[in-house]
C-alpha cells in the first residue's frame, strides 16, 4: 500500500488524525486488498443524473427503517431498485422481487445507476458486472451500519460496488471473521468502493456519521450498493 493510502487509513484501534474534508491528494485507485479498491471521486460525473433518479425512486418506493430478525430497528433508512430488493423483518434477511410495503415490483434500476456500477467494477478489474439489485441507504447524523458480510446473494463471483453521496463517512473494512482487525477508510461525496474475488465476503460497516452537512444533500448521506443477487 502506498504512503498516500496508508496516511488516510488506520486500524480500528488507532485514532484518525485527518479531517474528512482535509485528506491529502488522492490517487485514482486505492487498494484495500487483492480484490478491493477505493475509486476516489469516480461517481462525481454521474451526480447530476443520480440525485433526481434517487428522488424518483423514493416517490415510488419510499425509504423505510427495517426491523432485524432480532427485533432491532435499523438506524439507516433504505429502499431498493432493480429486479430484486434486499429486505429484513423478524423472519430474516432476504431478497424479494416485490416491495413488501406495496406488493408491487421494485422500481427498475435507472440507466445511470447501471452504467456507473458497470464502469466502476470494470475500473477495479471486474469486467462484465451486471447488477440486478441496488440497495439505497439513507443516513442521518448518528446513523451507523454494524459489521456484516454481504452473503444473501446467490452469486459470490460478482463484486460489490458501493457509491457514497452527501455527508462524509468512515467505512470499516475488515477480514473474513467478525473479530478481525478493521481498516478505517474515510469516504466523501462521489467516492466508490469495489470489492470482490477473495475479498468478496470480508466484513464491513460504517461508523456513526458525524453531523457535517454537504452542500448538495445537507445532513444526509446516500449510499448506493450494487449487487448481483439472483
Amino acid at each position: 500500500m502506498n504512503s498516500t493510502t496508508s496516511s488516510r487509513n488506520s486500524s480500528s484501534g488507532g485514532s484518525a488524525t485527518l479531517s474528512l474534508f482535509d485528506a491529502p491528494p488522492r490517487e485514482a485507485l486505492e487498494r484495500l486488498g487483492p480484490g478491493a479498491f477505493v475509486l476516489p471521486g469516480f461517481a462525481l460525473p454521474f451526480v447530476d443524473a443520480l440525485l433526481p433518479a434517487i428522488e424518483g425512486l423514493a416517490e415510488r418506493a419510499p425509504f423505510r427503517h427495517l426491523v432485524t430478525p432480532g427485533g432491532f430497528t435499523m438506524s439507516v433508512a433504505l429502499t431498493n431498485c432493480g429486479a430484486l430488493g434486499w429486505t429484513s423483518d423478524r423472519r430474516g434477511y432476504r431478497y424479494s422481487a416485490t416491495d413488501p410495503d406495496s406488493g408491487k415490483p421494485w422500481p427498475a434500476m435507472p440507466e445511470p445507476f447501471t452504467r456507473l456500477a458497470r464502469e466502476a467494477a470494470s475500473t477495479a478489474g471486474f469486467d462484465g458486472f451486471a447488477p440486478d439489485a441496488c440497495l439505497v441507504n439513507r443516513y442521518a447524523p448518528g446513523a451507523r451500519l454494524s459489521l456484516h458480510q454481504d452473503k444473501d446473494e446467490h452469486d459470490y463471483g460478482a463484486p460489490i460496488v458501493s457509491v457514497s453521496l452527501g455527508m462524509p463517512a468512515v467505512f470499516l473494512f475488515g477480514g473474513h471473521a467478525r473479530g478481525d482487525k478493521t481498516v478505517r477508510v474515510p469516504l466523501v461525496h462521489g467516492d466508490v468502493v469495489v470489492w470482490g474475488g477473495e475479498d468478496r465476503l470480508r466484513y464491513h460497516g460504517v461508523l456513526p456519521l458525524k453531523d457535517e452537512p454537504h452542500p448538495l444533500l445537507g445532513a444526509t448521506r446516500i449510499n448506493l450498493t450494487f449487487r448481483k443477487a439472483g
